[in-house]
C-alpha cells in the first residue's frame, strides 16, 4: 500500500496540479487555443477558397479601373468623346466606307483597342468610361434595392398579421410587372415628366430615371427573402427573452434579428449587382437608356451589332469585359455564401 508521502510526490500528483501542467505545456512550446469571432472564421474560410480570392481580385481591379478612368485617359492621351477620324493627325483612320483601316478594328500603338466605326473614337477610353458608368449606376441601384428590401421584409416578417398580409400583397403586385417591357415602356414616360419632348434629355436625368425605374422593380426578391428569415427568427428564444426584458421592437430588430440575417442579405446583394449591370446595358442597347455621346457598355453593343460583319472586333472587348466581370461577381457571391455557411457546399 502506497504511503501518503509517496503519493504526494508521485508523478500523478504533479499531473493533477493545474499550475504545473500549464507550465509544462508552455515549456513544451504548445500554443493556447484562442477563440475566434464569426467574422474571423468567415475570413479564414474565404482565404482558403482560391476561386473566391481570384474573383475578388478581378472585381476590385474592375472597380479601380473605373475609378481611375479619368487618370488613365489623361496618361493615355485620348478621351471617349473626340472624333479622331476628323483630326489632322490621323487622316487615314477610317476608309472610304467609314470602317477602321488596318487589322483588328484599327488596333495600333496610338489606339490600343482600335477605333469606333463611322465616327473614329477611341475604343479603349470608351470601354473605360463605359465601365465607370455601368458600375457606378449598378452600385447605386443595388444599395437602394437592398435597403428597401430589408426594410420592407423586416416590417412584414416581424409584425406579421395584417401588416405581413398587406406587405406581401404589395410585393406580389410589383412582382407581377414584366420588368424588361416595363423598362422599355416607362423610361420615356419618366424622362418626359421632366423634359419637353422637343428638348434633349440631359445625361444626369437619364441616369436618375434609370436608377428610379430599376430601384422601383428591384427590391421585391430581397424583401421576400428577408421576410422569410425574420419569420423564422422572431419566435426564437433570444428574441423572446429580449421581449420579456422590455426591449423595444426597434432594438430587437436592430440588435437581435438583423445581425442574424446579414449573410443572406450580403449574398443576395452580390447577385443583384451583376444583374443590374446587364439590365442597364439592355436599356442602352434598345435605345431607352444612355445615348450619344455618353460611353456605356450597352450602347457599344448596339453600335457593334450594326457593324459586326465589317468590324467584329469592336464588340469583342466590351463583351469580354462584361462576361468576365459578371462571372467573377457571381463566383464571388458563391464564395461569400460558402464562407459564411460552409454547410451549404457547392
Amino acid at each position: 500500500m502506497t504511503s501518503p508521502t509517496k503519493a504526494e510526490g508521485s508523478g500523478s500528483a504533479v499531473a493533477l496540479d493545474p499550475e504545473l501542467e500549464t507550465t509544462a505545456e508552455v515549456a513544451k512550446g504548445e500554443k493556447k487555443l484562442e477563440g475566434r469571432s464569426p467574422g474571423q472564421l468567415m475570413w479564414q474560410r474565404f482565404k482558403r477558397d482560391r476561386t473566391g480570392v481570384v474573383s475578388a481580385c478581378v472585381v476590385i481591379f474592375f472597380f479601380l479601373i473605373a475609378a481611375l478612368a479619368p487618370v488613365i485617359s489623361k496618361v493615355y492621351g485620348k478621351n471617349p468623346y473626340t472624333l479622331y477620324a476628323q483630326e489632322p493627325d490621323f487622316p487615314f483612320l477610317l476608309d472610304d466606307f467609314a470602317m477602321p483601316t488596318g487589322s483588328f478594328g484599327g488596333m495600333s500603338g496610338d489606339f490600343w483597342f482600335g477605333v469606333e466605326p463611322k465616327l473614329g473614337r477611341d475604343v479603349f477610353t470608351m470601354l473605360l468610361y463605359g465601365m465607370r458608368t455601368s458600375l457606378y449606376m449598378a452600385v447605386v441601384v443595388t444599395l437602394a434595392s437592398v435597403i428597401t428590401g430589408v426594410l420592407i421584409g423586416m416590417v412584414g416578417g416581424y409584425f406579421g398579421g395584417r401588416v405581413d398580409y398587406w406587405v406581401g400583397r404589395i410585393t406580389d403586385f410589383f412582382l407581377g410587372f414584366p420588368q424588361q417591357l416595363f423598362f422599355i415602356a416607362f423610361m420615356p414616360v419618366v424622362t418626359a415628366l421632366f423634359v419637353d419632348p422637343r428638348d434633349e434629355t440631359p445625361t444626369y436625368l437619364r441616369a436618375l430615371s434609370i436608377i428610379l425605374v430599376m430601384w422601383f422593380l428591384g427590391w421585391m426578391g430581397l424583401a421576400r427573402l428577408v421576410r422569410s428569415s425574420v419569420l423564422s427568427l422572431r419566435e426564437r428564444e433570444f428574441v423572446e427573452a429580449a421581449k420579456v426584458s422590455g426591449a423595444s421592437p426597434w432594438r430587437i430588430v436592430r440588435k437581435e434579428i438583423l445581425p442574424n440575417i446579414v449573410t443572406p442579405i450580403l449574398v443576395q446583394g452580390t447577385y443583384i449587382l451583376p444583374s443590374t449591370i446587364l439590365s442597364i446595358a439592355f436599356l442602352s442597347f434598345v435605345g431607352v437608356g444612355f445615348v450619344e455621346p455618353t460611353p456605356d457598355w450597352g450602347r457599344m453593343f448596339a453600335v457593334g451589332a450594326d457593324v459586326y460583319e465589317e468590324d467584329p472586333m469592336f464588340m469583342f472587348f466590351p463583351g469580354v469585359a462584361m462576361v468576365v466581370f459578371v462571372l467573377c461577381f457571381n463566383l464571388l457571391g458563391d464564395s461569400v455564401r460558402d464562407a459564411f455557411d460552409p454547410k451549404t457546399g457547392r
